[in-house]
C-alpha cells in the first residue's frame, strides 16, 4: 500500500525552532497528563507533538506495521509559516525542504517528499520548489492562499509556472478556518478544514487555473472538501448562468475529474460517491498520520493510480 498524505518533522527543523523560539512565538506546554506537549507557533494551530511526527524509526516502524510500504511525507501544515516575515518564512522552508530532502534520499525505496514553500514570496517559493525537486522531492504542500488571496491570483503565477515547467506535484492541504462563528468545539477542524479546500478548488477551476496548467498533478486534502458532493449544483449553474460557462471550457464535472484526492474520510459511502464522481484512477489512499484525526491503516485505493501520480519510485 501506499500513503500520500503523511507528515513528519525533521530534527533539523525542530532544532531551528528551538533557536527562533522568539521570533516565531514557538512553545512547548505539557497540556494533557500522559501525552506529548503540545507544539503552537505563533499563538495559533496547536497541536501534540507526538514521537511519530519527529522520530524517523517511529514513523516508518508505525507505516510498516500498518502495511504502508511507500510514503509521500508531506511537511505539517502548522509550520507553513505563512503570516510571519518573508525572509523567515524562507529560511524555515530552506532548513525543512533539505533535512526532508536528505531523510528521503536515505530510504528511496520508503519514502518520498514533498517541500514547503513561502507562499508570501511567491518569487522566492518558486525558486525554493526549483530547488527542492532538484534534490529529490516531487513537488509541495501549500495551503489555499495567503494574505486573503486565493491561489488563482496573479500573485502565485510564479509558482505555477514552476511547478507546470517541472510538472510537479501540488498538495493543496487546507488551514483551520478562522471564521469567528465556528470558532468552538473543534468546528474550524470538522468543517473549516474541508471548506477552506473546497474554496479553493473551485477558485482554481472559474478562474482558468488547471486550463493554463495542465501538467501540474494538484492533489486535494480530505477527500476534495464539499467540493465532489456539490458537482451537481456545480454543473447547475454551469448551464444556467453565462457568468460561470463563460469562464469554462467544460463542464465543472470534468475539472473535478483532472484533480486528484486523496480518501481520508472515513466513511464508505462517502469514498464511493467520489470514486463515482471523479473516477477510481483519481482517488490515493492517504492517511494524515500522525495527526489525531487520521484514516488509519489507510484505505486501499488502486496502486496503478498511486504509480502514475508519484512517477518513478522504488520497491
Amino acid at each position: 500500500m501506499i500513503d500520500v498524505h503523511s507528515h513528519f518533522i525533521p530534527a533539523q527543523m525542530l532544532a531551528w525552532l528551538r533557536e527562533n523560539s522568539d521570533a516565531v512565538a514557538a512553545t512547548w506546554e505539557q497540556r494533557v497528563p500522559n501525552k506529548e506537549p503540545f507544539l503552537t507557533v505563533n499563538q495559533k494551530w496547536s497541536f501534540e507533538l507526538k514521537q511519530e511526527f519527529y522520530d524517523a524509526n517511529k514513523f516508518l516502524a508505525a507505516q510498516a506495521e500498518a502495511g504502508v510500504e511507500h510514503s509521500l511525507v508531506s511537511p505539517v501544515p502548522q509550520l507553513f509559516l505563512y503570516d510571519l516575515p518573508p525572509d523567515l518564512t524562507a529560511t524555515a522552508a530552506e532548513v525543512y525542504n533539505n533535512a526532508l530532502a536528505s531523510w528521503v534520499r536515505e530510504h528511496p525505496n520508503r519514502l518520498s517528499g514533498l517541500a514547503t514553500l513561502p507562499l508570501n514570496d511567491p518569487e522566492v517559493a518558486a525558486r525554493a520548489l526549483q530547488r527542492a525537486m532538484q534534490q529529490g522531492l516531487k513537488g509541495a504542500i501549500i495551503g489555499p492562499g495567503t494574505d486573503g488571496q486565493l491561489l488563482s491570483s496573479a500573485r502565485f503565477a510564479p509558482i505555477w509556472q514552476a511547478a507546470e515547467a517541472q510538472r510537479a506535484i501540488l498538495f493543496i492541504h487546507p488551514l483551520l478556518n478562522e471564521d469567528p462563528r465556528i470558532q468552538q468545539k473543534m468546528m474550524p477542524n470538522l468543517i473549516g478544514v474541508p471548506w477552506e479546500t473546497t474554496v479553493c478548488a473551485l477558485d482554481l477551476i472559474l478562474n482558468g487555473i488547471l486550463d493554463r496548467y495542465p501538467h501540474v498533478k494538484i492533489l486535494l486534502a480530505h477527500g476534495g472538501g464539499f467540493l465532489p458532493y456539490q458537482v451537481g449544483r456545480l454543473n447547475q449553474g454551469y448551464q444556467s448562468w453565462p457568468v460561470v460557462k463563460n469562464a469554462l471550457q467544460a463542464a465543472p464535472q470534468d475539472y473535478l475529474q483532472r484533480f486528484w484526492y486523496d480518501n481520508v474520510l472515513w466513511h464508505a459511502e462517502s469514498l464511493r460517491l467520489l470514486q463515482n464522481v471523479v473516477g477510481t484512477s483519481r482517488v490515493l489512499p492517504g492517511s494524515d498520520f500522525p495527526f489525531d484525526l487520521k484514516t488509519w491503516p489507510p484505505t486501499e485505493a488502486e496502486i496503478q493510480a498511486s504509480r502514475e501520480f508519484l512517477g518513478s519510485f522504488s520497491l
